[in-house]
Protein backbone atom coordinates (compact mmCIF):
# COMPACT_ATOMS: atom_id res chain seq x y z
CA UNK A 1 0.00 0.00 0.00
CA UNK A 2 1.38 3.40 -1.00
CA UNK A 3 1.38 6.34 1.30
CA UNK A 4 0.12 9.69 0.07
CA UNK A 5 3.38 11.52 0.72
CA UNK A 6 5.62 9.25 -1.35
CA UNK A 7 7.92 10.66 -4.01
CA UNK A 8 9.75 9.05 -6.86
CA UNK A 9 13.44 8.35 -6.36
CA UNK A 10 14.20 10.66 -9.27
CA UNK A 11 12.46 13.60 -7.57
CA UNK A 12 14.18 12.91 -4.25
CA UNK A 13 17.63 12.79 -5.87
CA UNK A 14 16.93 15.93 -7.89
CA UNK A 15 15.89 17.80 -4.73
CA UNK A 16 18.98 16.53 -2.93
CA UNK A 17 21.30 17.74 -5.70
CA UNK A 18 19.72 21.20 -5.77
CA UNK A 19 19.59 21.60 -1.98
CA UNK A 20 23.26 20.68 -1.62
CA UNK A 21 24.36 22.88 -4.56
CA UNK A 22 25.76 19.93 -6.48
CA UNK A 23 24.11 20.80 -9.79
CA UNK A 24 26.93 23.11 -10.90
CA UNK A 25 29.61 20.51 -10.18
CA UNK A 26 27.64 17.80 -11.99
CA UNK A 27 27.27 20.12 -15.01
CA UNK A 28 31.04 20.68 -14.99
CA UNK A 29 31.69 16.93 -14.94
CA UNK A 30 29.24 16.39 -17.81
CA UNK A 31 30.96 19.14 -19.81
CA UNK A 32 34.41 17.61 -19.29
CA UNK A 33 33.08 14.18 -20.23
CA UNK A 34 31.62 15.61 -23.44
CA UNK A 35 35.02 16.93 -24.62
CA UNK A 36 35.80 13.93 -26.86
CA UNK A 37 32.24 13.66 -28.13
CA UNK A 38 32.16 17.36 -29.01
CA UNK A 39 35.64 17.79 -30.52
CA UNK A 40 36.35 14.30 -31.80
CA UNK A 41 38.83 11.55 -31.05
CA UNK A 42 41.72 13.15 -32.91
CA UNK A 43 41.67 16.32 -30.81
CA UNK A 44 41.02 14.33 -27.63
CA UNK A 45 44.14 12.27 -28.32
CA UNK A 46 46.27 15.45 -28.09
CA UNK A 47 44.57 16.89 -25.00
CA UNK A 48 44.87 15.88 -21.38
CA UNK A 49 44.35 17.20 -17.88
CA UNK A 50 41.04 18.93 -18.56
CA UNK A 51 39.46 20.66 -15.56
CA UNK A 52 37.28 23.65 -14.64
CA UNK A 53 38.10 26.25 -12.03
CA UNK A 54 36.13 29.48 -11.52
CA UNK A 55 34.13 28.92 -14.73
CA UNK A 56 37.36 28.67 -16.79
CA UNK A 57 38.05 25.45 -18.68
CA UNK A 58 41.75 24.55 -18.55
CA UNK A 59 43.03 22.19 -21.25
CA UNK A 60 46.59 20.91 -21.49
CA UNK A 61 47.71 19.92 -24.98
CA UNK A 62 50.62 17.76 -26.06
CA UNK A 63 50.99 19.42 -29.48
CA UNK A 64 51.69 23.09 -30.14
CA UNK A 65 49.98 22.83 -33.52
CA UNK A 66 46.77 21.46 -32.00
CA UNK A 67 46.90 24.12 -29.26
CA UNK A 68 47.16 26.90 -31.87
CA UNK A 69 44.25 25.47 -33.87
CA UNK A 70 42.10 25.20 -30.74
CA UNK A 71 42.99 28.75 -29.68
CA UNK A 72 41.70 30.08 -32.99
CA UNK A 73 38.29 28.46 -32.50
CA UNK A 74 38.12 28.79 -28.72
CA UNK A 75 34.84 30.77 -28.68
CA UNK A 76 33.11 28.22 -30.94
CA UNK A 77 34.34 25.40 -28.67
CA UNK A 78 33.00 27.24 -25.60
CA UNK A 79 29.58 27.66 -27.21
CA UNK A 80 29.41 24.02 -28.31
CA UNK A 81 30.41 22.69 -24.89
CA UNK A 82 27.88 24.91 -23.11
CA UNK A 83 25.18 23.77 -25.54
CA UNK A 84 26.11 20.17 -24.81
CA UNK A 85 25.83 20.86 -21.07
CA UNK A 86 22.48 22.59 -21.53
CA UNK A 87 23.54 25.74 -19.67
CA UNK A 88 26.37 28.26 -19.32
CA UNK A 89 28.98 26.29 -17.41
CA UNK A 90 32.18 27.95 -18.64
CA UNK A 91 33.00 31.53 -19.57
CA UNK A 92 36.53 31.10 -20.93
CA UNK A 93 38.91 28.41 -22.15
CA UNK A 94 42.64 28.42 -21.38
CA UNK A 95 44.95 26.20 -23.42
CA UNK A 96 48.49 25.33 -22.31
Amino acid sequence: MRKKNTQSLRDVLKDYVVENHLDNKLSEIDLINSWERTLGKTVARYTKNIYIRNRILFVETSSAMVRNELMMIREEIRKRLNEEAGREVIDKIHFS
